[in-house]
């Protein structure tokens, strides 16, 4: 199913930006936070007719925030312009790509087909961060391979990158749209698209 092939390389658009990470325990290894995001990804794909749209984004909300370093990965997205914002806009723009992502996300899963997730190594990358190494399995036999970034910090390890069929980073996706809006329309341009997208994507 070449459909559910691209679509579940759409689910990885989702990782991005919020405020503050929840709050993990500091022991899990990056594999185990890997697992249970996806885990999380299934529970929500095999429920996705019954939870709606407003439900789903509910439910994915949260795995996105304890999963992944989400300030930095928007720090990384947007570079020097990140050391030209006030307080207030940082929030604010947190605020927007959080509501942006996850709506994207609960709006590409809309139900599930027996696809399945597997772990196929780990291990460390370069400048500090390890890599999990994993694939989407569709019940056809196709799959997209998907190698999640791992970095440690003060409280753990955090997700802050996915690599699609070992090539296409996410997070440089990101820093080449939203450096260009930045470039043309400033920080408060960019949070008014942000949150324009997810306005779009949310409403019934």
């Amino acid at each position: 199913m070449r459909r559910r092939s691209i679509f579940l390389k759409l689910l990885i658009l989702l990782l991005f930006i919020s405020s503050a990470p929840t709050a993990r325990g500091g022991q899990e290894t990056p594999r185990q936070i890997v697992e249970e995001f996806q885990a999380s990804l299934l529970s929500v794909m095999k429920e996705a007719e019954a939870l709606g749209l407003k439900g789903r984004y509910t439910r994915l909300a949260p795995a996105i925030e304890r999963a992944f370093d989400l300030p930095l990965m928007m720090r990384i997205a947007i570079g020097s312009y990140w050391n030209q914002t006030t307080a207030d806009q940082r929030t604010r723009l947190a605020s927007a790509f959080k509501r942006m992502s996850v709506s994207t996300l609960a709006t590409f899963i809309t139900g599930y087909s027996g696809e399945r997730f597997e772990t196929i190594g780990e291990g460390p990358g370069r400048q500090d961060v390890h890599l999990v190494k994993t694939r989407i399995v569709d019940p056809d036999g196709s799959d997209v391979a998907l190698t999640y970034v791992a970095k440690r910090s003060a409280g753990g390890w955090d997700l802050i990158d996915v690599v699609v069929d070992a090539g296409i980073s996410e997070l440089a996706v990101r820093q080449s749209e939203y450096r260009l809006i930045l470039k043309k329309r400033g920080i408060e341009g960019l949070i008014r698209a942000l949150n324009a997208k997810a306005d779009q994507l949310i409403s019934p």
